[in-house]
């Protein structure tokens, strides 16, 4: 994955806050990036981690035991072709994303009721149950997403995945099984492994490094 460009843009935002005059965060990102400006429906969101050097983690994530099942430990290979990313791949996946790429989709793949306690800037809602024919998915509901979201193309019965886009998924992290469920549907649709990114920490491990989030945006 290359990060140059993020690197880059990061870079000239603290030189150009220094030669302004203005504080430069005491946290950063990494040593080289201080902040990463996403798109977020609409409005512009700086991710950066929190500057309390005192905050401690959110209690909806500081659980250490959770009935297994469902709540097990997943592998850090999910799928053959399936990539595994950590924090800095997603920023580059928004970033890009919020520069007007359009072959990418970041999916917060929690039900709405998590989702509704912050998600990661630039994320969009697809739900682990509305691809998952168990939970009650329709194929209709289930070819809508892949066509209108993903840019998948159903010929006569086939799916065509040639110009489908790159699906980065999370959820709750770690010891979560909705964005493994997604995962797992979409691989058994057809859709491109290749095209598949998976965070593996999502929230638990976004909220453990102290990184913005937001309210879920409305969809339509």
């Amino acid at each position: 994955m290359n990060i140059t460009k993020v690197l880059f843009l990061s870079c000239s935002i603290s030189l150009a806050l220094h030669s302004a005059g203005l504080r430069a965060a005491e946290v950063n990102i990494t040593k080289e990036i201080e902040k990463v400006s996403v798109m977020h429906g609409e409005s512009k969101v700086d991710v950066m981690r929190n500057q309390n050097q005192k905050n401690t983690i959110n209690p909806a994530f500081a659980k250490t035991s959770r009935k297994c099942p469902p709540f097990c430990i997943q592998p850090a290979s999910l799928a053959p072709g399936v990539e595994t990313i950590a924090e800095l791949e997603m920023l580059d996946y928004l970033k890009r994303k919020s520069e007007g790429d359009d072959s990418i989709v970041v999916i917060d793949s929690r039900t709405p009721a998590w989702v509704a306690k912050g998600t990661i800037p630039g994320a969009v809602n697809i739900p682990w149950t509305s691809l998952n024919p168990a939970k009650g998915a329709d194929p209709i509901s289930i070819g809508e997403i892949l066509e209108e979201r993903f840019n998948a193309r159903n010929l006569e019965g086939l799916w065509d995945f040639r110009n489908a886009r790159v699906l980065v998924m999370f959820c709750n992290g770690m010891w979560c099984g909705q964005s493994p469920n997604n995962i797992k549907n979409l691989l058994g649709f057809g859709y491109p492994a290749n095209k598949i990114k998976w965070y593996r920490g999502g929230m638990q491990n976004w909220e453990i490094l102290g990184l913005t989030t937001v309210k879920p945006v409305q969809q339509q």
